[in-house]
């Protein structure tokens, strides 16, 4: 899953963004609303964080915009007024979540999870194929019966291989939904992680290569 946070007190937008990538989910971190609309003109996200008390381009401006042009990003809206009328305003305005501050990390991921599926509303909830089976709710990957312990991008990779359905999933595309907007598109950061990913979900092999383009799990 590929989250965008945008909110202008940098320490918590970094700190956010970091709790978040050890949940295994991608991050990108924008400061104000200008960066974040250019970040949205580029990236596709799953889950927009957005504080509505942003300088310049407001967060109501941003929140306007995503609702009307990208209607598969789910907007989680942050903002320190918490009365009923402001949570009112938020909503109407396209957010599908609001939560006041200050508030508890693990409130905020599980409402982003939530948003997640609801942003992947085809996907179910447990994602198999032959005797592998990924449990996105528990973190949990199964081979043959066997648990399989990954670390944190070696699952998001087998979570979008899983959701492909047996399609091909391009190395960009793994590049981009597993990491973020930082990643350098010519490491090799991908084929490692895939080798090291075949070796530990063991024979017979489950990912293929397909030359030039991408993986897939047939």
């Amino acid at each position: 899953m590929r989250v965008l946070v945008v909110e202008d007190e940098h320490l918590l937008a970094d700190a956010v963004a970091e709790g978040l990538r050890r949940e295994s989910f991608a991050v990108d971190v924008a400061y104000d609303g200008h960066g974040a609309l250019e970040r949205l003109g580029v990236n596709e996200y799953d889950v927009l964080i957005l504080d509505r008390d942003l300088p310049a381009v407001g967060g109501d401006e941003v929140c306007r915009h995503v609702s009307a042009t990208l209607p598969d990003t789910r907007i989680l809206m942050l903002t320190a007024a918490s009365a009923v009328a402001e949570r009112v305003a938020g909503l109407s305005l396209g957010a599908d979540d609001y939560l006041g501050k200050p508030f508890a990390f693990t409130e905020l991921v599980a409402r982003v999870r939530a948003l997640g599926r609801r942003a992947r509303a085809a996907a179910p909830p447990v994602l198999e194929r032959g005797d592998l089976r990924l449990d996105p709710s528990r973190r949990e990957v199964l081979r043959g019966g066997r648990f399989v312990v990954l670390t944190r991008k070696e699952f998001a990779v087998l979570e979008e291989l899983l959701r492909a359905g047996g399609a091909v999933v391009t190395a960009e595309q793994l590049l981009e939904r597993a990491w973020d907007e930082h990643i350098d598109p010519f490491t090799n950061v991908l084929r490692v992680t895939v080798m090291t990913l075949r070796r530990k979900l063991g024979d017979p092999p489950v990912i293929e290569t397909v030359a030039g383009v991408g993986y897939q799990i047939p």
